[in-house]
Parts: C-alpha cells; sequence; structure tokens
C-alpha cells in the first residue's frame, strides 16, 4: 500500500457538461478510450471496435444484476413536504433498507405516506445509523407496483426509457443502481464477440448505497464500503478457472466484477462457486489476481471507482488519460463513455 496516499491525490476538473444527461444510441456508439498499460498509450475507438481490440479466447466477465423499480416518491402528511427513498435491501417481509431524501427528514418514529398502484403506502422511519435509514412499511408490497427505475441524482434531464439503464442482459432485480460499465452492449456485438471467440459469463454484485456514497475522509485508507451482495454461479467459476489455466485473459465488465472476482479470489485462494457479501475496497498498491483486462466507464474525481481503475491501470497513468478525456470531450459517469484497459 502507498504511504502518504490521500483522497485529493484522485481529484482532476471536470466541466458539468461533461456529466452525460442521456444514453448514446445506439448503446455500443459510445466512444471507447484504450488504454494499453505496457507500452503507456492512449488509443481513441468506438465501442463498437471492441472485437477487434480484444484477443480470440478473452473471456468476458458480466454483471447481471437488474436495477430495482425501487425509488418511492411520497409525502409527510403532517406537512405536505415531498420526500423520496430509495429502496436498497429487505431486511424482513416489512422492513427495507432505503437512501432517504431529503436526509434530514428521516427521523426515528416519524411517518410517511408514499405513492403506489395499490393504493397508499404508509410507512415509519425505525431507525437510522450511519446514513443507513431503516423503513417499516404498514404492508407488504411488489416493489415495480410501487417505485420507478432509478436513475442516479447527477441525471437530471433524462425523459427516456429507463430500460436504457439496464443491460441486455440483466437478470433478477436486486440493485439500487446499474453496473454501467455493461451498458454499452448490444445483443448484435455479443454475437459478433461469441463468433470471433470472446465468450461471456456471469457473475453478480447486487450494487448498494456505496456507490453513492463520496469519501469524505483525507485518507481513502479510512473510507469503509457498504457490505454488497455478490454470487458467482458454479459454470462462471469454472469457466474463468479453465480461461486462467489455458493463459486466457479474464476481462471484467466493470468495477463491480473486480470487486467480486478480486474478493472470491482473496477468499477461497482461487475463484470457485461462491454466494456471501463483500466491502473490498481496492487502492493503488493492492494486487489484483483474477482480472487481466478492464472495461469501465468514466468515474467522477474522489471516487473509489476511480481510486479502483487507478490501482489497476497505474495512478499517473490514468489521471493522465481522464485529462486527455476532459479534453477531447468524453462523457462521464452512468450514461457517458467507456474505457478498455489492456496489458
Amino acid at each position: 500500500m502507498l504511504q502518504g496516499m490521500r483522497t485529493a491525490d484522485f481529484d482532476f476538473d471536470l466541466p458539468a457538461g461533461l456529466v452525460a444527461q442521456e444514453p448514446a444510441e445506439p448503446r455500443d456508439s459510445a466512444r471507447l478510450m484504450v488504454l494499453r498499460r505496457g507500452a503507456q498509450t492512449v488509443e481513441h475507438h468506438r465501442f463498437d471496435d471492441l472485437p477487434g481490440l480484444l484477443r480470440r479466447g478473452d473471456l468476458l466477465v458480466v454483471n447481471d444484476t437488474r436495477v430495482m423499480a425501487a425509488r418511492l416518491s411520497g409525502v409527510r402528511p403532517e406537512t405536505g413536504g415531498r420526500v423520496e427513498a430509495l429502496l436498497v435491501r429487505p431486511w424482513t417481509d416489512l422492513r427495507w433498507e432505503v437512501l432517504f431524501r431529503p436526509a434530514r427528514q428521516a427521523i426515528p418514529g416519524r411517518g410517511f405516506v408514499f405513492e403506489s398502484a395499490d393504493g397508499p403506502l404508509a410507512a415509519v422511519v425505525a431507525g437510522r445509523e450511519e446514513g443507513v435509514v431503516t423503513l417499516e412499511f404498514e404492508r407488504t408490497f411488489d416493489p415495480a407496483s410501487v417505485g420507478a427505475v432509478p436513475l442516479p441524482p447527477y441525471i437530471k434531464r433524462y425523459h427516456g426509457d429507463p430500460a436504457r439503464y439496464q443491460t441486455v442482459y440483466a437478470r433478477d432485480p436486486r440493485s439500487a443502481a446499474a453496473p454501467t460499465a455493461g451498458l454499452h452492449f448490444t445483443p448484435p456485438l455479443l454475437r459478433t464477440l461469441e463468433e470471433r471467440g470472446i465468450g461471456h459469463v456471469a457473475v453478480s454484485l447486487d450494487v448498494g448505497p456505496g456507490t453513492f456514497k463520496p469519501v469524505t475522509v483525507d485518507d481513502p485508507r479510512d473510507h469503509v464500503l457498504h457490505a454488497e451482495h455478490v454470487s458467482v454461479p458454479p459454470s462462471s467459476a469454472a469457466a474463468i478457472s479453465e480461461a486462467r489455466q489455458t493463459g486466457r485473459r479474464v476481462a471484467a465488465v466493470g468495477t463491480t466484477v473486480v470487486r467480486t472476482l478480486e474478493h472470491v479470489a482473496r477468499e477461497l485462494g482461487e475463484v470457485r462457486a461462491y454466494e456471501g457479501w463483500t466491502m473490498l475496497r481496492i487502492l493503488p498498491g493492492d494486487t489484483f489476481n483474477v482480472v487481466d483486462v478492464m472495461i469501465t466507464n468514466f468515474h467522477l474525481p474522489r471516487s473509489t471507482l476511480l481510486m479502483l481503475v487507478c490501482a489497476f491501470a497505474g495512478q499517473e497513468f490514468v489521471l493522465e488519460a481522464y485529462r486527455q478525456a476532459v479534453t477531447e470531450g468524453y462523457r462521464f459517469y452512468s450514461f457517458g463513455d467507456a474505457m478498455l484497459i489492456l496489458p
């Protein structure tokens, strides 16, 4: 681990206009910056160039979690003040962990009423600890009948199809946010990759509130991530192990996949079938045991996601690439452009 690391070391100037408000259409027409770690070079492509940039035999690993219809709109009956609750995970049939806005209103014992297709849905703040709020609802409900797919708070002008904030291979709705590196894939692109001998398997990391939590401490080693559920199916674990044993590269689609695979390798000594929780934080100086190639989006200054990318490709190299991205007008964050990091 590097000595004297500071959160401010991962800062850069990001003009507000570069935070993407709409996705590229079609999905795979987004720009793709290619970083080659060995040569320390930067190239500029489109995402649909990916089949020609990877090798036959490379194995893509994707995160197939789906974003829950989890954004609930409600009011405080006494005042009529509007509130919003973002469902994160259920504790019981009636109790849910949520992100609550405005946070100051989430006072234990205070009641709210949320809109629902099945009629008003009352809830009481049952607890609050370190920004994590627990709501107890008056009855069980299906999130799909109550909530809307939650776009990140920095996307303010998008009114298009909510499905664009889901990957084309998303399955079970368990996440509070999308694994956004995968938003660029289309079924035709996946077929082209398969035809060129580049397969893919899926793992799951259910994105939780940690993805929204800014790093507020001076030393990022003091930043604590929330626990997130991860799952590696036996078939995916076998394919990843075979790729590694035969000298083929493992290409992680997104930081969530990187954290999943590296967590499991640290826990078990190798990638095997797994189901559990991770709080893994990856910083410069950490080692990577599984991932050879990474596909990721462009992240915000001082974020744990940027720190992970710096750990993978080198801090100076990545930050210089980010400065180029700003100069070249690349689009940042969830609906933004992508980066491919090669050995």
